[in-house]
């Protein structure tokens, strides 16, 4: 017979494993609030003024493309409050279906399909987070179970271009609850000792308590990012291009080159996976609004805003216009890829390898966890990375570019992302800069003197 103490305890260590990956005697405390002062733009202005208006503008964005004809000029002339209302999208059982059917698929596809684990960068408190590599299974079985039963008409991509409307408002709803989740998950059940909690509720929700919170004993990041999000981005493009073909009979070629130039940056993203643990989303930034709303709803309502507008528009391209924006495409992409190839590379052989041809030239950086650890790690100041310190971020924009170009020049809305993406890169670019210099010290110094640019040489 259970003593009803046992029985309190058993369901404690359920729980603690649930939410913590630990039991509850060896589970981390609760975070104690930090001593640090947070200007009061970053503390509560920025993050009430993103709150409040990035979860409406996915929906006019959304709004544009389907009742507007992607033209924002026309949604200002004819939108009023009436209009707004009829418009704005309500949840369907079917969006409902569509979203909780993807998150199992990915869920399951992440657990079972086989691939080695990964070790991720050291956090400041010295844990290693651990990640399964099988992206590129899923996104090969993901992609072939789509066509495959497309073509078995056990689906329709029209329907889910019709319901995108809805997913994003239940997207809407679900990640701003989930947010509160970890917020609450990061006060009292933090998955690790990385746990930061300031005081300040606004920022906290907004920012995140947790650099790397697990559920069931897996990385949230690797699931939600990734899988989720990531691998929906790819879903969505191949389902705008399907909805083309049932729609009008054919693909038209501005949607082949914009689509497929898409899904093969995202195939490149799953073979390059191991190299996104060690990126600035997963290594510094925590798991809050910032990151999880905006992986799980302005990711599927902003990234691809371009193929919103070309499901509805099949523009045909010239043969001459359709191979140079996919050459160019292509060549930003391997660009994308071989910059980061050379710093795990170089990381990963500890410099003994070439870069160009030659012996790469790299500075050895020290620096101190949180714990007083002394770690070293290599500044490459060859190839990609001997042009400025974020040239990568170069065939990024170009890419992102080549993505909108396809939709030609009539409407400004297929070239939001792109817009919102330069923002965002010279931003993170900024704060990469300053965290590197707090961080590595001197030798950071050393690394600006010799790569004096952040992203295009001669201008930033």
């Amino acid at each position: 017979m259970v003593r009803p103490q046992e029985g309190r305890v058993s369901a404690e260590r359920i729980a603690s494993w649930i939410l913590t990956g630990h039991g509850p005697v060896s589970r981390p405390a609760p975070p104690a609030r930090t001593a640090v002062e947070i200007p009061a733009l970053r503390r509560w202005i920025g993050p009430a003024l993103l709150l409040s208006t990035t979860p409406i503008l996915v929906v006019v964005l959304w709004m544009t493309c389907a009742h507007f004809d992607g033209s924002i000029a026309l949604f200002l002339a004819q939108i009023d409050l009436g209009t707004f209302v009829r418009l704005f999208p309500r949840p369907t059982t079917s969006a409902g279906a569509i979203l909780a059917l993807w998150v199992v698929a990915q869920t399951l596809l992440l657990a079972v399909l086989p691939g080695r684990e990964h070790l991720g960068p050291v956090t400041p408190t010295g844990r290693q987070p651990r990640y399964r590599l099988n992206g590129v299974a899923a996104w090969a079985v993901t992609h072939v179970a789509l066509i495959g039963t497309w073509a078995l008409d056990l689906w329709s991509a029209s329907t889910v271009v019709r319901e995108l409307g809805a997913m994003i408002v239940i997207l809407n709803v679900a990640a701003l609850l989930f947010c509160a989740f970890l917020y609450w998950k990061g006060r009292h059940y933090p998955s690790s000792t990385d746990a930061t909690y300031t005081g300040y509720p606004l920022f906290d929700f907004f920012q995140g308590i947790e650099l790397h919170p697990t559920l069931l004993g897996a990385s949230l990041k690797q699931l939600v990012n990734c899988r989720v999000s990531m691998m929906g981005w790819s879903a969505l493009f191949l389902c705008f291009a399907l909805h083309q073909w049932e729609t009008y009979g054919f693909i038209a070629n501005s949607m082949l080159v914009s689509s497929g130039l898409v899904m093969l940056y995202l195939l490149k993203f799953f073979v390059w996976e191991s190299g996104y643990f060690g990126s600035l989303d997963i290594m510094h930034d925590r798991f809050g609004y910032y990151i999880c709303w905006g992986v799980l709803v302005w990711v599927p309502s902003v990234y691809t805003i371009f193929g919103q507008y070309l499901a509805h528009h099949p523009r045909a391209l010239s043969p001459l216009a359709a191979i140079a924006i996919t050459a160019l495409g292509l060549a930003a992409l391997w660009a994308n890829y071989e910059a980061d190839a050379q710093r795990q590379r170089v990381r990963a052989t500890g410099g003994k390898t070439t870069i160009w041809g030659r012996p790469p030239k790299t500075i050895v950086a020290r620096y101190r966890t949180s714990e007083g650890v002394e770690r070293t790690n290599l500044l490459l100041v060859s190839g990609f990375w001997g042009v400025a310190r974020h040239f990568h971020y170069v065939p990024e924009l170009v890419l992102a570019l080549c993505w909108a170009l396809p939709a030609g020049h009539t409407h400004a809305i297929p070239y939001f992302y792109l817009a919102f993406l330069a923002i965002l890169l010279f931003d993170r670019a900024a704060r990469d800069d300053k965290r590197c210099e707090r961080k590595y010290g001197a030798a950071w110094e050393e690394y600006r003197r010799l790569v004096p640019y952040k992203i295009v040489p001669g201008v930033y």
